[in-house]
């Protein structure tokens, strides 16, 4: 059996699946916030509690055991950085799990684990190269090959969610949003959830939730279509940059953003007028595996055997 753990800002997954990727169960935790050994001994405490259940219906184990975290762990310092949940920022997550397991434990960023989950039985399987970006309330984004994750040398590989927005009109390099890292006008303050709905409010003055304006879209709302225009304006000229960089076999999305079946049909209109080839012939698929990607992926983290 393969174990995945899935560390997000609300929720703590566990899913133990079998060599085939057949789920064998499931389970799922608030997220404790505030203090760093929180997360440590919650997701200790989940892993034994599944081994636990897996004993009693005759799988004994030993089980492999990944995680998908927010953000990733320094090469040069051992430390979590980038992540979104602060309080694992400047620690050694992998260390002191791995201590209060006392077993090996493979670690990647939540976006690469959507990535492998898709390259291996999902929107991308078959596919030597697969891109797969989240588009949720933060925008992140992985790179899988041949099925394995391409962490990287800094482990940041595909993360171009703190890239700026490509080809930029005057107006949005003048009104570029503050992001969270300290710099303006990131890719996931214009590509995300949260950056339609940023970017109706400015537009309107008026707050509406993603899937508010959604449907005000599609009921045709002057205000609501124009955002989403601009929306797929802009993650067009942000694909058409990858393309042009790794130009990828299969490009798979996530998060709440791809759950908008308007945005497939359209994409690749968007993306071609920025794209330095001839035609686009890319697939962008939503994630097969919806939000369960990520802790699919996390199982799989470690290879075959």
């Amino acid at each position: 059996m393969r174990l995945g753990v899935d560390l997000g800002g609300t929720k703590i997954e566990i899913i133990a699946i079998d060599g085939t990727g057949g789920e064998l169960l499931r389970r799922r935790i608030a997220t404790p916030r505030g203090r760093y050994e929180g997360f440590v001994e919650a997701i200790a405490a989940l892993v034994r509690q599944v081994e636990t259940e897996l004993v009693a219906v005759g799988h004994a184990g030993p089980h492999s055991l990944g995680i998908g975290m927010p953000g990733s762990i320094s090469p040069f310092t051992g430390a979590c950085v980038n992540s979104n949940s602060t309080e694992l920022n400047g620690r050694p997550f992998h260390l002191d799990l791995q201590a209060a397991l006392g077993r090996d434990i493979r670690f990647s960023n939540d976006a690469n684990c959507l990535a492998v989950s898709e390259a291996v039985d999902g929107a991308g399987a078959g596919a030597r190269v697969v891109f797969a970006a989240i588009l949720g309330t933060g925008c992140g984004a992985g790179i899988a090959l041949d099925g394995r994750a391409w962490d990287g040398p800094h482990r940041i590989a595909g993360e171009f969610g703190h890239n700026p927005l490509p080809w930029p009109s005057v107006e949005e390099v003048t009104g570029a949003p503050p992001c969270y890292c300290g710099r303006h006008g990131c890719l996931e303050t214009w590509i995300s959830g949260t950056g339609l709905q940023n970017d109706y409010a400015r537009a309107t003055g008026e707050k509406r939730r993603g899937d508010a304006i959604v449907a005000a879209m599609r009921a045709d709302e002057p205000a609501a279509v124009a955002a989403f225009e601009r929306y797929l304006d802009r993650l067009g000229r942000a694909l058409a940059h990858v393309c042009n960089l790794l130009d990828p076999d299969v490009i798979v999305l996530g998060g709440g953003m791809s759950n908008v079946p308007e945005l497939y049909p359209r994409l690749p209109a968007a993306i071609m007028p920025h794209l330095f080839a001839e035609h686009f012939v890319t697939p962008i698929r939503p994630a097969r595996h919806g939000d369960s990607s990520g802790v699919r992926g996390a199982a799989w983290l470690w290879p075959p055997g």
